[in-house]
């Protein structure tokens, strides 16, 4: 019977790397962070950068929408209040565009230009940005 050895770090050792980065990077200005303050940056790191799936792409090309800087500022934003305010499937409207964002992932899923006469199925929240 083969053992299976399982490596996890301690938080010790994160600590470390994470206290080595920000003094390679000269962003420490502590020299020891509380578990707190990994924890926060860690989570800060994960939901930074929103995401597009293959389909909410594919509906972009075939829609002819085109986001600009602002447009994507304020998607991001009504993503981050969705999360704030737990929701988890959200219905995000900038100007006249709508897309649904898996929040938890951080990832729109799919994205409409002509809200007409449109249904959304599925979410439990909607944020208008």
């Amino acid at each position: 019977m083969q053992r299976i050895q399982k490596n996890y770090s301690s938080i010790d050792s994160i600590r470390g790397q994470l206290l080595n980065h920000h003094l390679k990077t000269g962003n420490s200005q502590e020299s020891e962070l509380s578990f707190q303050d990994i924890f926060r940056s860690t989570k800060e790191q994960a939901v930074d950068g929103l995401k597009f799936s293959k389909h909410a792409n594919e509906r972009l090309a075939t829609r002819n929408i085109n986001l600009s800087a602002e447009q994507m500022e304020r998607l991001e934003n009504g993503t981050t209040k969705a999360r704030e305010k737990g929701i988890r499937e959200s219905l995000v409207m900038v100007d006249n565009l709508a897309f649904i964002v898996n929040v938890k992932n951080n990832t729109v899923i799919t994205a409409v230009g002509d809200t007409a006469d449109s249904i959304f199925t599925n979410i439990d929240g909607a944020v208008i940005s």
